[in-house]
Formats: structure tokens, sequence, C-alpha cells
């Protein structure tokens, strides 16, 4: 079919200016893309010349120079049932053309089988998008076998493929889920979906290539690409010539696969594929895409997407071109089957591979064969390969180049949820440790990888405004009358209230708190449990996660879980808060074990734990849906779930913020759900990084109306409380690539905290603050204005502190007295669900002042500076700041605040500065002479000085 004809051609003029670009290596835009897509004749010699530059460039610098490969692969198509009406496609057909809507699982191990035997290494399972929503065969297939959907079956296909075979599978399911990458991703070493085209109105007009198929909406295929990367998924995706796309449109195409390779990393090839027309389908008269059209996009690809990418061209769709899609830039021949045929192209049979070695060899190059997983991530090994398929990958790989091993037939492994990690390992010391000699490392090892490119990520950022007109004055009458009611025009005037309006502001919020529930404020006895800090999910604020390998990183066992239970309760304590990060070895049923030891225990104590994030992996690992799999953790001994892993609930800024975390909707799927089993949640909002106020009523208006629906479906409040928490800047990565501001302000926080209280009256009572990021002189001004809770004696709280707090990792209850005592209201002790603990209870706590006698540390010493007898010289000083043992010469006594060394760490990185610059020195005190010296190599001391 080709481009459209009204495509403009390129004067000659253009085309000089455009391969000049390319030959000297400048950036390319759209319109300079798709002029150089026309290149025909001597101008595609020059391009693909300068394609073929950069393609050999990165395949020397990934040190497989003069390298083509390929993976030796089966077909397997799972059903040839669709939802889909696609003009073109002839492996999609009806249910009366099939003996059955699905291979049988006999069926898919025998060409599994018959594959090995061959020395085949891929399993490349094809199937159409979701046929039980169009076909009634396909779901009482589905029904009758047991499995909830087709991808339900997919998995357990590919888990037995594993077991059986030895082959790795490749799955081909079509548009994805964020969660069904979750349950996908622990049986599959990579995955893929052709974008095709973002030429939306081949999809939305009548008459075009994909009218009819919803999964062909360009902006659902990419935000599937953006999920893979998200959930760390190595992907296969490409672009489709020929359908009736502009050239501009195919330009545009290939930039969004850049844009979203560079953000996320996911992309792990990109397939240039050009169409042929089959018989028996609505474009069967559409010429075939034209060879050399396609060797113009190779070449265009390779510039645009640069020397990292792997691109593929199929070569049983190229006719004898072989030379001329090497030399425009391929690195890759794709899939290619000793055993099955094309069931995409079923008329186009695939060449011998002895002959496909022959025509690269003759071309300069040398075949080699590779795995489905290509060779970057498997090197790269966590978090893109899962753990549970370590071992099938290992048993076919060569790690010295991450190809294929030669001579390695593929065995049968069995596939299992992994049954380590929870062993004692790491520095389960830093509960204690985190106030005195704190954490090694102020980024984890893996910062200018795990999270993407940050410039790409840097542009995603939006502002908004900073300032309205709307009158604060009438907007704080518009709150008198109705406070929960307020538009969001008058809520952002608020946020922007200050001096004498702010105060107007705060003390109708905290009018409106003591009519609700008093002048009471009140505080739990509680114990965090972070059972392990090790997680891959990749979020950009969180410094509290580690790779395995980085010296904080560390994993409870259930004995040191339960010991610290047991603790917590002869300390007084009425509730566990246990999280912990996604550890690629957590097995599944770990969450139900952890819940069930705490109960064996201490069977009285109540349980808070798991945020949504953990259930959304709970449920992908065990392969159980939500609901099952809440209920499961409710059965083992949870009792209500932290709201945390909300940050802002807008996926805008989620996206930013995070890169493998849930979205939205899952996010709420969870919490409504917890609530419809019976299972209350906390709810909240961590603000101050690279979101607007804007973002900070919408969340909470958000949050009001799912309780409000709650209310009205179930007759009982789902939210026991909500609490805000300041983002705490200093050691988050996305501070530290200068793209969040420093945390937020005093007049911010007292100003979000009264609206909270505003819009959320009448649906969520309860408001608590963090006095772990606030610090005791916020949390006064934020007990002023609307709160009525300041969270919990905590016990060992390090999340925080990791970020950089300096609030310290726990409160006793004296601490939270004197804390509340200035306002003259008082302090109340309360349980989880806001009820009165036993007199038992009230007795222990106060024994014990609210803290385990095992986590008590010190305060730290007002040490002489030098000069002063006991002093010496470079001497190491614990620092109160950052936790670090520094050395430190000092110039006078005046030089030593109260705090040791506070005044060397109170801004140690510039604001905003660019991604992987050095720390700067720490500001000193005007006139100081203080030298800094280095502490042991690779330390934040060592780099800072």
């Amino acid at each position: 079919m080709g481009p459209e004809p009204d495509a403009t051609t390129p004067t000659a003029s253009a085309m000089r200016r455009a391969l000049a670009r390319a030959r000297d290596g400048k950036t390319l835009d759209v319109a300079e893309a798709s002029v150089l897509l026309h290149a025909r004749g001597e101008d595609l010699g020059k391009l693909s010349e300068y394609a073929s530059r950069i393609r050999d460039a990165g395949l020397a610098e990934a040190g497989r120079a003069g390298i083509i490969t390929y993976s030796r692969k089966v077909f397997i198509p799972l059903t040839r049932l669709c939802r889909d009406r696609c003009g073109y496609c002839t492996f999609v057909t009806v249910p009366g053309r099939l003996e059955s809507p699905f291979l049988s699982p006999d069926e898919v191990l025998d060409i599994a089988r018959k594959g090995a035997e061959m020395g085949c290494k891929e399993a490349l399972f094809t199937l159409g998008d979701r046929p039980e929503d169009r076909w009634k065969a396909a779901r009482e297939w589905l029904d009758a076998h047991g499995y909830d959907d087709t991808l339900s079956y997919v998995r357990a296909m590919a888990i037995r493929v594993l077991e059986e075979t030895g082959l790795l599978p490749h799955l081909n399911p079509g548009v994805l889920t964020w969660q069904d990458f979750q349950r996908l991703k622990p049986v599959a070493p990579s995955m893929g979906m052709m974008l095709e085209t973002t030429a939306t109105r081949l999809w939305s007009e009548k008459g075009g290539p994909h009218y009819g198929s919803p999964d062909k909406d360009p902006a659902v295929r990419l935000r599937v690409l953006e999920d893979a990367g998200r959930s760390s998924v190595p992907f296969t995706t490409g672009v489709l010539i020929g359908i009736g796309e502009t050239f501009e449109e195919r330009a545009d195409a290939l930039f969004e696969i850049r844009k979203i390779a560079k953000t996320y990393g996911g992309i792990q090839e990109v397939i240039v594929q050009n169409f042929r027309a089959k018989p028996d389908t609505k474009m069967r008269a559409t010429p075939d895409a034209d060879l050399e059209e396609l060797a113009a996009n190779i070449a265009v690809a390779r510039l645009v997407l640069g020397p990292k990418m792997r691109i593929q061209a199929p070569p049983n769709l190229i006719g004898n071109q072989y030379d001329l899609m090497i030399r425009a830039g391929i690195d890759d021949w794709g899939g290619v089957s000793p055993l099955t045929p094309d069931h995409v192209n079923p008329e186009r049979a695939w060449p011998q591979i002895d002959e496909l070695a022959r025509r690269t060899e003759k071309a300069g190059f040398e075949l080699k064969e590779r795995l489905t997983i290509y060779p970057e991530y498997v090197k790269a090994g966590e978090p893109w390969l899962d753990p549970r398929l370590t071992r099938h990958v290992a048993a076919l790989v060569d790690y010295d180049t991450g190809l294929a091993r030669e001579g390695a037939l593929p065995v049968g492994i069995p596939w299992q949820e992994p049954d380590g990690g929870w062993q004692e390992s790491g520095r389960t010391d830093l509960h204690t440790e985190i106030d005195t000699s704190g954490r090694t490392e102020d980024r984890r090892s893996d910062f200018d990888s795990v999270y993407g490119d940050w410039k790409e990520i840097g542009d995603r950022i939006k502002t908004g405004p900073q300032r309205f007109d709307t009158d604060i004055l009438e907007a704080l009458r518009s709150a008198e009358k109705d406070p929960a009611g307020l538009s969001d025009d008058a809520a952002l005037a608020l946020l922007h209230a200050d001096g004498k309006e702010l105060d107007a502001f705060t003390k109708l919020a905290d009018d409106l708190r003591r009519e609700t529930v008093g002048d009471d404020v009140t505080f739990v006895v509680t114990r965090n449990i972070n059972f392990t800090n090790v997680c891959y999910t990749g979020c950009r604020f969180c410094a509290f996660a580690q790779r395995r390998t980085d010296a904080d990183a560390y994993t409870l066992s259930l004995e040191q879980v339960g010991d610290r239970v047991d603790e917590a309760w002869a300390a007084g304590a009425t509730e566990i808060c246990m999280q912990g990060g996604i550890h690629p070895d957590l097995p599944g049923t770990a969450y139900f074990d952890l819940a069930a030891e705490v109960k064996r225990r201490q069977p009285e104590i109540h349980l808070h734990s798991y945020s949504p994030m953990e259930v959304v992996n709970g449920a992908s690992r065990t392969n159980l849906s939500l609901r099952d799999w809440l209920i499961k953790a409710k059965e083992s001994g949870v009792d209500s779930l932290p709201g945390t892993a909300a940050e802002i609930l807008d996926d805008d800024v989620r996206w930013v913020l995070t890169k493998g975390k849930l979205p939205t909707s899952e996010w709420i799927k969870v919490v409504t759900t917890a609530h419809e089993v019976g299972l209350p949640t906390t709810s909240t909002m961590m603000y101050g990084h690279v979101d607007t106020p804007a973002h900070w009523v919408a969340h909470l208006k958000l949050l009001a109306r799912l309780q409000r629906e709650g209310l009205e479906k179930h007759g009982r409040r789902g939210f026991t409380e909500f609490v805000l928490l300041p983002f705490i800047h200093q050691s988050a990565p996305i501070y530290l690539a200068g793209l969040a501001r420093p945390g937020t302000t005093l007049r911010e926080n007292r100003a979000v905290h009264a609206l909270a209280r505003l819009l959320l009256h009448g649906m969520i009572d309860n408001i608590q603050s963090s006095w772990v990021k606030l610090g005791e002189e916020g949390s006064r001004a934020v007990l002023q204005g609307g709160v009525n809770d300041i969270g919990g004696t905590l016990m060992e709280e390090t999340i925080s502190r990791m970020a950089g707090a300096s609030h310290g990792s726990y409160k006793t209850i004296s601490d939270m007295r004197a804390m509340v005592e200035p306002l003259g209201r008082p302090l109340v002790q309360r349980t989880t669900d806001y009820g009165r603990p036993s007199a038992e209870r009230l007795a222990a706590a106060a024994a014990s002042d609210g803290v385990a006698t095992q986590v008590r540390k010190p305060l730290l010493p007002r040490l002489p500076p030098c000069g002063v007898a006991g002093a010496r010289p470079g001497a190491r000083y614990p620092c109160a700041a950052w936790g670090f043992l520094a050395s430190h010469r000092f110039c006078s006594p005046r030089c030593w605040p109260v705090a040791p060394l506070r005044h060397h760490h109170r801004r140690p990185f510039r604001r905003r500065r660019p991604p992987r610059a050095r720390p700067t020195r720490p500001r000193r005190r005007p006139g100081c002479r203080c030298r800094w010296v280095r502490s042991k190599p690779g330390s934040a001391t060592a780099r800072a000085s």
C-alpha cells in the first residue's frame, strides 16, 4: 500500500541537508527523519553507510563486533481467535474453522518438545487479543478447563514449557495491562507487541486497516510499551510499514519508541517489518511495501534509535535482499524456526539457518545464536530477569557473551516460587544503627541505570500555576458554609494563603477539627517492621530500597520478625506496622507466612500490614485475584492495610516519581477491594516533589469520593485516617538527579494539612501528621490547623531516616507529651482503629515509655572540638544530620554546634544540580577554617571532600 500518495516529496537540497546531519552524527528531528525515509538509489547508499557506522559502533561497544544474531525458536499458536479485526491479518480466524478454540496442553508440549529436540531455545507464544471478550466458544473453553482468562492459560502453558522442555517462553499476547505484566513476568524472560504505527486515523476512521480493533489504538499500545518498561520486562516492539501511513507518521512512531526506550530502558529490540499482501484479507489487493523503502526505514530507525538498540528485519519477508538490509543497519534476524512456519506470514517460508549464516557471512558478518532475552538484559540480571527464571536461562546462556551457549540443549527444569529470602542477611541492625553509623552510601549502586534516563524523566515534569486570582477571603467564606464542597479554585486559593489569611484558614480547620473529634491528640504505640529493603521497583523518590548486594541491604528471617513482635508487645504496643521492599526472591506466600508468624507470637496485637504495591505483588506471584489474595491475607492474620504507595494519585506525576510502581487505578482497586472484604485501610499523600497544589486538591477529592462510595455501598467507612507525608529530599534519587524540589515549606505544610481537614470533612475524621518528617516544631504547627493525630512511637523508623530525615527513628511517650504539652491539649493513647487500649496495654506502655529497650540508643554525645581536651585532629565523630562517621579538623570551639557536625551537613547538595554531578562541599560558618578530611575510600564523606 505504501505511504499516502499526497506525502510531500522532499527537495534535493532538503535531502542533502538531512544526509549531512546524519553523516555528522547530529540528532535528527521528525522532519529530517521524514526526509530521509524518501532516500533511494545513491541517497539510500549514503544513508545506509551512516547507519551501518552507528550499528558497528554499537556492536563493538557491546563486545560483539561483526556479529549479527538470531534466535532459534518454535511458534506456538495458542489461539487464532481474537477480538480485533485487522484488515491484513490471516492468522486470526473464526471458531467454526477451528477444531478447538485453543491448543490443548498436549499440543503445546508436543510442539515444544520437537523444537527442543532440534536445538531450539525459544518458544514464541502467538495468540489473538483476549478472544473470550468476543467469542463465546473461547469463554466456554476457558471455563471448562478452569482458567479465568486467556492470560491465565498463557501463564500455565509457559510454566509447563519451562518445566517439561526447558524452552524459554517469549510471550506475544497483545495488549497487556500493568498488572498483566506482573502476572506474566515470572514465567517469561521476554515479551513483545508490535506498535505498528502511531497513525490514529488508521484505527479511528472507517475503512482503515485497524478500524474495529480496540487493541490497535496507538495510545493504548504506547501505554503497553511504557508499562513493560515500568515493570522491567525486556520487550520487543516494532513498526509495520506500508499499511497506509505517511512518512511523517512512520518517523513519529520511531521517535515515540525512542522516547519510551530512553525513559524506561525496557525495549530490547525494534522490528522494522514490511507489509506483504495476503489472500483472503481486505487488503489482498494492496501492493507490497518496496524493499528499498524497507531499507530506508531500517536506516532511519538506526539513526533515530542509536547504537545500543537492536534492530531486526524478518528474513522471510525480504526476498533475497539480505545484503541490502545488513547495509541498512540491522544487527539481528529475529526468530527463525527449523520446525514451525511463521504463522503470521504462513506464505513466506523461513530460510534455512545454514543459508542465513552463509548470506550473513557474505555481507561480512558472523551469525550467532542468542536467547529470547538479549545479552544486555541477561548480564544485568535483576530486575530484568526474574529470579524464578534464572536457572532456566543459565542452562542455555554463555555468560561471557550473553548469547546462547554453543551446544547447549534445553532440558526441563522445575519452575517454582523462590523459597529463599528469609535467611538473615545484610545490615539487620540498621533499625538501631540508623541514628549513629547510619547508611553507608547516599544512593544505591545502580543509581545511573535503574531509574531510567533522567533527562527524559525531567521532560515529563509538568508545572502548574502557583498563584490564582480567586479571592482567598471568598474561599474562606465558602469553606465556612460547606468545607467539603469547596470548588477546585477555592481550594487552590486557600493553598496559597499566607500571613493573616493563612492564620484564619488554619483556625477554621482547627475549629472544624474540634467540632469533629474534640481536643484529644491521639497516638498509637506501634512498631514498624520493614522485613526487607531489597527492592527493584525503581521508585525515584525512595532512598530505602537497595539492591541485594548493596552494603545497606538486609532481609529479616521469620524468627527475627517474630522477636521484634515480642519486644514490641513487651513495650506495650497494640500494633505492628509491617511493610517491605519488593524482593525478587520473595515467594508469593511469604506475606501469609509473615502475618501468621506475627499472630503466632502475639495473637492479640493488631497487624497493620502490606501496602497496595505489596498486595499486587503477592497476588501476581500466587496467581490469585486481588480479592482472593486479600481474603487469604486476612485469614493469615492481617487486620488492616496501610494506604501507602499512593504518593500522588495522578499517573502523570506517578510515572515521574516511580518507574515500576502500580498505577492509580490499581491502587484504587486494591484499597476498595480491601474495604469490600472487611479490611480497613489508611490513606496517604506524599507531596512536595514534582507535583503542584492542583494535584493535592485532586488527590484529596478522590479519597473523599472513594470513602463516600464505600459508605453508600457497604454502609461503613473503609479509610480510618489520612496521613500527610512531606517529601524528604536529601537522599531521594529524583532530588539527587536535580529534578525535584527540596521538600515543602512550613507554610505549605500548614496549608495542606488544613485543607485536608476541610475537604475530607464528614468522610475521614482523623488527620494525621508525620513527626518523622515534620519534626516537633512542624508537628505543633499543623496540630493547630486541623490535625488530631501524631502517628505512632514507631520504634524503628528507617525509611524516612535513609531519605535524610533528621528527627530520629522513634519517639517515647514522654517525647510526644513534651511535643504536645505547649498546645494545652491532652495526649491520648489509641488503638489502630481509634479505640482505647486495655488497662494492661496502657500499663505496659507506661512502663516502657512506649519504646522497646532493644532499640533505644543514647543521645549523640556533644564531643569537644579540636584543641580541647579529649578531641584529636582528624578523629572520627558521629554526625547527627546524616549518620556518617566523618573525619574532621576543627578550627575553633565555635565550629562545634549543639548537634555535632550539623553545620557541615546543612546543605550537602546543590538544588537542581544536573544528573551525575558530584556533591559540593558542605557550607561552613562565615570565617570557618575547618578542613573536611577524607573518610574511608568510596564513602559519601570521601566523595564530598
